[in-house]
């Protein structure tokens, strides 16, 4: 078969590959018809992701997809085996039925930035109606699906930070009541979020950058001796940064809530959850035109020239098989 094959650090390659064997009764074979690349598939080729391996034996990139089981059902899956490639092995443990109506590209773009955005809102941060939300670094593409599944949840005010202007406008026609420019400087995004969180007081955060805005919004969040309102801060990703900076003051003065969400980070029932549960209903989401997300794709032929091609923000790319 054909497939995007790399050795740990290296570009991938369009190459033959011996088709995958499941190897008991929890994997399936799946024919794939199309599969996002995501930033966790580009840290586990690199290496430097924790969920590597490390090994330098020849891999198959992409961690899940879209594609057709061997009794003709279209299924998203999450690979045992890498998922840009002609045939796959998913475990039927981690896979979702898609709906009728949701196109291969679409169905493949979606549910990374769904898990991405939906684990942390739901089951980190249980954001609930009438809840005030603050996402930082909205602008890319699980940002802007968070924006819109914190709306089907019932946020009643969230706000996005991020430094592309364009996208932070297109992000109020999504649903997002304000944003605010991590281009300013420090002090006047310090003080935004603090006069923000005096009037509407946040009740959780969700950060896919962390970084030097995180330390700036957790600033802004610190109190001065009075009882605090409760907020849930989820660190997601770390695009600006993977350590930061916290004053013990500002854990002791106010009451912040510090968690992650992520591979590893969620129990065994939440994990069977996402798939059983929250994938499903954000599919439907999408066939309903409730849940958007832009895409350019490309063919499988070209992985190697498509790796590391600019996307525009706030767009999946798609590889078609």
């Amino acid at each position: 078969m054909k497939a995007a094959v790399y050795i740990s650090g290296q570009t991938p390659k369009y190459l033959d590959f011996a088709e995958p064997i499941p190897q008991n009764e929890n994997q399936l074979v799946i024919t794939v018809k199309a599969a996002a690349i995501k930033n966790l598939d580009k840290g586990i080729v690199s290496g430097h992701h924790y969920a590597s391996g490390g090994s330098k034996e020849p891999k198959v990139a992409g961690v899940d997809g879209v594609g057709i089981l061997a009794d003709g059902t279209r299924v998203y899956g999450f690979g045992v085996s890498g998922m840009i490639a002609e045939k796959a092995i998913i475990d039927k443990n981690k896979m979702v039925k898609l709906p009728n109506g949701i196109d291969d590209i679409t169905a493949a773009a979606l549910p990374n930035a769904v898990l991405g955005a939906g684990a942390a809102l739901h089951f980190r941060a249980n954001v609930k109606g009438g809840d005030v939300v603050l996402i930082n670094g909205a602008t890319g593409v699980t940002g802007l699906v968070a924006v819109q599944i914190a709306k089907h949840y019932g946020a009643k005010k969230v706000i996005v930070t991020g430094r592309n202007a364009d996208t932070l406008n297109h992000l109020l026609t999504l649903g997002a009541d304000e944003v605010i420019s991590l281009k300013q400087e420090d002090e006047q995004i310090v003080s935004k979020i603090k006069e923000i969180h005096k009037t509407t007081p946040i009740d959780s955060v969700v950060d896919y950058i962390w970084g030097h805005p995180a330390e700036l919004i957790l600033s802004a969040l610190s109190g001065s001796g009075g009882v605090t309102h409760k907020v849930k801060y989820v660190t997601v990703g770390a695009m600006a940064g993977d350590k930061i900076q916290v004053s013990s003051g500002t854990l002791r003065s106010a009451d912040i809530e510090i968690s992650g969400s992520g591979l590893g980070s969620l129990d065994a029932e939440t994990m069977n959850k996402l798939f059983t549960e929250l994938l499903p209903e954000m599919l439907q989401l999408a066939v309903d035109g409730k849940l958007k997300i832009d895409v350019e794709t490309a063919n499988l032929k070209d992985i190697e020239t498509v790796w590391h091609k600019e996307i525009p923000g706030g767009k999946r790319l798609v590889i078609v098989i």
